[in-house]
C-alpha cells in the first residue's frame, strides 16, 4: 500500500479538526453540528482572488450532433488541453471536453440513442462516465474501462498496482487506444445528468482540472409542462477551486503529472476544498435577469464541498426536480442542500422584485468569501407566460412490500494494527474482481447506508427513493427519483433502489472524490 492510501490517526485528528473526538465523547448530533460546513480542508490560493459579481455568468454551449440519422444522436467530442481566462487577467490551463470548462451540453431525447464518441488527446488515460445515466456496462465508465492517449504505454498506475492495498491484476483493464464510443440508449425519464471523468486513482485531479460537464434528457411529459424554457432554462455547475499566483489551478497531487503516483498529500485526504467560487467556470458571477420565472439545473460538481443553498434578502427556491428526474409535485424551500454531485432543479420567480434589486445565491455552510455564490440583477419587467404546475410528473413511490432483499453498506474510515487507515465499503477497500451484491434485473431492494464522516453515496445505473433517515422521512428537497444521497456522520439512509435497463458489473461508491481515488468504491453484478 502507497503512502497516498495511508492515513495515519494523528493525520486523520489533524484534517477533521477535532472531530473524531466528537465521534468518543459527544452524539452524532454534536459531531454533524461540528462539521456541517464541509467535508474535506481549505487548500488557499496563490492568486489574487477578483471581487464578486464583476464577471457575467457564462452558459455552456450545447453540443451540435455530427448526424442525427436513424434515430440516433451522433456526438464526436476531444478531451484536450486548452488555456481560459478564469481569474481576470489570468491564462489557466484546463483539460476539457473540446477543450472547454464547464464541457459541452449535450441534450439527449428520452429513448432516442445518443452514441457519444469522446476522443483523448490529454497526455493520460480518461474514462468518461454518464452521472445518472442507464447505460449499458460497457458504456458506463467503469475506472479500470480507459481510454488512453496516442503512444501511452502502460505504466504500474493502470496495469497491476495496487490500489487500497488490493492488487489489480492486469487483465483487469479495459483499454481503448484513443478513443470510444459510449453508447447511451436514454431510456429514462427527463433529467439533468452530467459526465465526468472516472479513471481509477485518479478522477479528484482530473475533474478539478475541468473534466466535467452537463447532460440533459428531455421528455414528452415535460416539455408539455408550462415551465420557464429557452434563455430562461440555465444549468448552473457549482464549484469550487483554487489557484497558483500564475493562474494555474492548485491541487495538492503527490504527482502532479497524474502518470505515476496517485494520491494527494495527507492533510487533503478527507477531501479537497478550493477557496475560489465557481459557477460554470466564472468566479462569483452575475446574472441579468428579467422580472420573470427561471428555471435553473443546479448540480455540485465540487470534489468535496457541500452546499446549503438560499437567497438572500430571501425568497423562495421552487424545487420541481431532484438527481434522476421531475418531483411529483413542486417544493417550496427556503434553502437547498446538495453534497457532490447532487442535483436540484429549481425554479425562481424574480417578478417579486423591481427591476434593479440585486439578489445573492449563498451558501450558507460557507465561510468568509465562500459563503458567497452568486448574484441575480433584475433588469425590467416582461411578459411570462409560465408557470409552476401544481403537478409535475408521475413518480410512482416504491414501497416496503416490492422490496426483494435488504443489504447494508458502511462507508467508514478503516484503523489497520499499523495505525494506518483507509476509506473503505463494508471495512474493505475497493477490488475490481469483488462484487458486495448480486441484485436480480427489475427488482426493488432496501439498501442501508451508514457512515462515519460526510460520504455522498451514488449508485451507477440504479436510481433510488429516498425512504428514511435514522428512521425519519427525508427531507423534502429529496422526495423524488435520485442516484445520489448525502450520508452524514453516524447517520443511517435507507433508500429504495430499482434496478432497471441491463446485467452486468456496476458499482457504488462515495462521491468526495479523494475518498473515491482512495478505494471507497464497491461492485454490484445485476443478474
Amino acid at each position: 500500500m502507497t503512502f497516498a492510501r495511508r492515513l495515519s490517526r494523528r493525520g486523520f485528528l489533524g484534517v477533521t479538526g477535532g472531530l473524531a473526538v466528537a465521534t468518543v465523547t459527544g452524539s452524532a448530533a454534536t459531531l454533524r453540528a461540528a462539521g456541517q460546513e464541509s467535508s474535506g480542508r481549505i487548500l488557499r490560493s496563490g492568486a489574487a482572488l477578483p471581487k464578486s459579481f464583476r464577471v457575467p455568468l457564462p452558459v455552456p454551449q450545447v453540443a451540435r450532433p455530427v448526424s442525427t440519422a436513424g434515430g440516433v444522436d451522433r456526438y464526436e467530442i476531444v478531451q484536450r488541453v486548452a488555456e481560459a481566462e478564469i481569474l481576470p487577467g489570468l491564462r489557466t490551463q484546463v483539460w476539457g471536453y473540446d477543450g472547454r470548462f464547464p464541457g459541452p451540453t449535450i441534450a439527449g431525447r428520452s429513448g432516442r440513442n445518443a452514441l457519444v464518441t469522446i476522443r483523448n488527446e490529454l497526455p493520460v488515460p480518461t474514462s468518461t462516465h454518464l452521472h445518472g445515466g442507464v447505460t449499458p456496462p460497457d458504456s458506463d465508465g467503469y475506472p479500470t474501462d480507459i481510454v488512453v492517449p496516442k503512444g501511452w504505454r502502460h505504466a504500474p498506475a493502470d496495469s497491476g498496482m495496487s490500489h487500497g492495498g488490493m492488487h489489480v491484476a492486469a487483465d483487469a483493464w479495459s483499454v481503448s487506444d484513443q478513443a470510444k464510443e459510449y453508447v447511451y440508449p436514454l431510456i429514462q425519464q427527463a433529467a439533468t445528468l452530467w459526465y465526468h471523468d472516472h479513471r481509477m486513482d485518479f478522477s479528484g485531479p482530473q475533474v478539478w482540472r475541468g473534466l466535467a460537464g452537463f447532460f440533459l434528457v428531455r421528455d414528452d411529459e415535460e416539455l408539455t409542462l408550462p415551465l420557464p424554457d429557452g434563455e430562461r432554462d440555465i444549468p448552473l455547475m457549482l464549484c469550487d477551486r483554487a489557484f497558483e499566483e500564475n493562474g494555474s489551478l492548485r491541487y495538492p497531487s503527490l504527482d502532479p503529472s497524474l502518470k505515476g503516483r496517485p494520491g494527494v498529500e495527507e492533510s487533503y485526504m478527507n477531501g479537497v476544498m478550493g477557496d475560489v467560487m465557481l459557477v460554470n467556470g466564472a468566479p462569483w458571477p452575475e446574472l441579468e435577469v428579467t422580472a420573470t420565472r427561471y428555471r435553473f439545473r443546479l448540480l455540485n460538481a465540487s470534489n468535496a464541498r457541500r452546499y446549503r443553498l438560499r437567497l438572500e434578502p430571501g425568497g423562495p427556491l421552487t424545487q420541481i426536480g431532484t438527481d434522476a428526474g421531475l418531483m411529483a409535485r413542486p417544493q417550496e424551500l427556503d434553502a437547498i442542500t446538495l453534497a457532490p454531485a447532487e442535483r436540484a432543479e429549481v425554479v425562481i420567480d424574480f417578478s417579486r422584485w423591481k427591476p434593479g434589486t440585486a439578489i445573492r445565491l449563498v451558501n450558507t455552510l460557507g465561510k468568509g468569501r465562500m459563503r458567497e455564490v452568486m448574484r441575480f440583477r433584475v433588469t425590467r419587467k416582461v411578459r411570462d407566460e409560465s408557470h409552476v404546475p401544481a403537478r409535475l410528473a408521475d413518480v410512482q413511490p416504491l414501497t416496503g412490500a416490492r422490496v426483494a432483499a435488504t443489504r447494508t453498506f458502511d462507508f467508514r474510515l478503516t484503523w489497520n494494527s499499523d495505525g494506518s487507515s483507509i476509506w473503505t465499503v463494508n471495512g474493505r477497500p475497493f477490488a475490481p474482481d469483488r462484487s458486495l451484491a448480486a441484485p436480480r434485473l427489475g427488482t426493488v431492494e432496501r439498501w442501508r447506508f451508514t457512515s462515519d464522516f460526510y460520504h455522498p453515496v451514488h449508485l451507477h445505473l440504479a436510481h433510488f427513493q429516498v425512504v428514511a433517515r435514522d428512521g425519519q422521512p427525508p427531507g423534502a428537497h429529496e422526495r423524488g427519483w435520485k442516484d445520489t444521497v448525502d450520508v452524514r456522520p453516524y447517520e443511517t439512509v435507507d433508500v429504495l433502489a430499482r434496478f432497471q435497463g441491463y446485467r452486468g458489473h456496476y458499482m457504488l461508491h462515495c462521491h468526495n472524490l479523494e475518498h473515491e481515488d482512495m478505494a471507497m468504491m464497491a461492485n454490484f453484478h445485476i443478474t
